[in-house]
């Protein structure tokens, strides 16, 4: 029987959670051993937020340098454009390549030791790991679980062959004629977008009403405008029945009862993730749980003693620098810091065409938990640098406490706004009021200046409207 590993500190899952509190543990002295079965960076690094970030850039270059082919009223004219999706699958990998070679360097710089093997729950001190036919022991005093999430899966539409998730639709071998995305949340319309403008005919199957049904109308209105302008078709209040590969079609049904067939080379399954809390024996702790999630409190301790868990498996929000965050605080939790994870809001991003931001409340949320709000509206039409980008839909939303003016949201809508999400972050944080953000210079020519205007707007003197 091999030897029993002994450590402080023992991480399950080497995602954006799992790697950052392992780099921070490393660096305030704590021996900490880090387990993951597959690549460095999980879910996010490997197949999610970096690759498909990649994928979308390429799409809009294809799609931008397609329209140069065409009348430009930039003036800019290219005979012909032709795609070999293989070399943008390459350039994409090569990032992914990079990023994840520098988290393991950065874990070895911090004296992280990283085991590569599937990990097993024994109990709240001890874990075994199979590493190839091997099984290796190892005893800590604190174990942090960071397993991230799994994609949902629908029975009527067993991944395989035609049916593809999330991670076989970011490494295409080839662009599909006809692609069918079931689910319009954020990674079904991100994915859909980008095979639109690598030139596959996209359908977007959707049980609810709308789009994005997370967010509100207004703020998901110019990205179902770009849907429409770029020929995706819309299939809202339909349910999925099944798939005939023989006649590759996808059988629907509207809320009527009524069924249609759609023709599909390709059905991208996109109904959101669950966290992955199955296949290591977590039930062997029977920590309290939150349905599928882990519960954990505002130190992201569980139930049991110096058992911690972060990220995805914590359930919503479901994101990377949240767990990023998560991660760190607990490495200096067991560090011995004072810390406690208590943000006032945490950014969520949709890298759609136009890309969309929502920081704090909404104006319905506001309005729900008994808020009287000041809610203004900045549009990107009458914002210089979204001309000068050829956008002009989208728009900078602030709401606000109408007695002492403290912001308490933002949300964005537009193109580039993703860079936004810091500024918006910092402004509740650092509890600002509309004053604070009116009475900043923001540079020109910027996108920042709706911000600024949204501000201005709030308080009733609006320059640019």
């Amino acid at each position: 029987m091999p030897q029993t590993l002994n450590t402080t500190l023992l991480i399950i899952g080497g995602g954006p959670g799992g790697y950052v509190a392992a780099i921070r543990a490393g660096q305030l002295g704590i021996p900490t051993i880090l387990v993951e079965g597959q690549a460095l960076g999980g879910t996010c690094l490997n197949v999610g937020c970096i690759p498909s970030k990649a994928l979308i850039h390429v799409a809009e270059q294809f799609h931008q340098t397609n329209a140069f082919s065409k009348q430009s009223a930039l003036g800019i004219s290219v005979p012909s454009v032709t795609l070999d999706i293989a070399q943008s699958v390459n350039w994409k990998n090569g990032i992914v390549d990079r990023l994840t070679t520098g988290v393991a360097a950065l874990l070895k710089k911090n004296k992280v030791q990283v085991i590569h093997g599937w990990a097993r729950v024994i109990d709240g001190k001890t874990v075994e790991v199979e590493v190839g036919t091997d099984v290796q022991r190892i005893q800590c005093e604190h174990l942090l679980l960071a397993t991230g999430s799994t994609s949902v899966n629908l029975p009527m539409l067993p991944l395989g062959g035609p049916i593809i998730s999330s991670t076989e639709a970011l490494t295409p071998q080839a662009i599909p004629k006809r692609l069918i995305v079931v689910g319009a949340g954020y990674i079904g319309l991100e994915l859909g977008i980008a095979y639109r403008k690598l030139g596959a005919e996209v359908s977007v199957v959707e049980a609810r009403d709308r789009i994005l049904p997370a967010y509100d109308q207004e703020l998901t209105q110019p990205i179902a405008d770009t849907l429409k302008h770029l020929g995706v078709k819309l299939y809202l209040q339909h349910s999925v029945e099944g798939f005939d590969a023989d006649t590759q079609m996808l059988q629907v049904r509207d809320s009527e009862g009524q069924t249609l067939g759609l023709n599909a080379d390709q059905v991208l399954v996109a109904v959101g993730r669950k966290p992955n809390s199955q296949g290591w024996n977590l039930e062997a702790l029977s920590l309290d749980m939150n349905g599928a999630a882990v519960k954990i409190d505002q130190r992201c301790q569980t139930s049991m003693r110096n058992v911690w868990a972060i990220g995805d498996l914590a359930g919503e929000p479901m994101l990377a620098h949240r767990a990023m965050a998560q991660g760190e605080m607990v490495a200096e939790l067991i560090a011995g810091k004072a810390r406690e994870f208590n943000p006032v809001a945490i950014a969520a991003v949709c890298f759609t065409d136009p890309e969309l931001v929502v920081v704090g409340k909404t104006p319905e949320e506001a309005q729900a938990s008994g808020l009287d709000c000041l809610v203004a509206n900045f549009p990107f039409a009458a914002n210089g640098r979204a001309m000068t980008l050829e956008s002009k839909s989208g728009f900078v939303r602030v709401v606000a406490r109408r007695d002492n003016h403290l912001i308490v949201g933002w949300q964005a809508v537009g193109v580039g706004v993703s860079e936004l999400s810091t500024a918006f972050a910092q402004s509740l944080e650092m509890g600002a009021r509309l004053e604070d953000i009116a009475g900043t210079i923001h540079a020109h020519p910027t996108l920042g200046e709706a911000v600024h205007e949204a501000a201005l707007r709030a308080l009733g003197h609006a320059l640019h409207l």
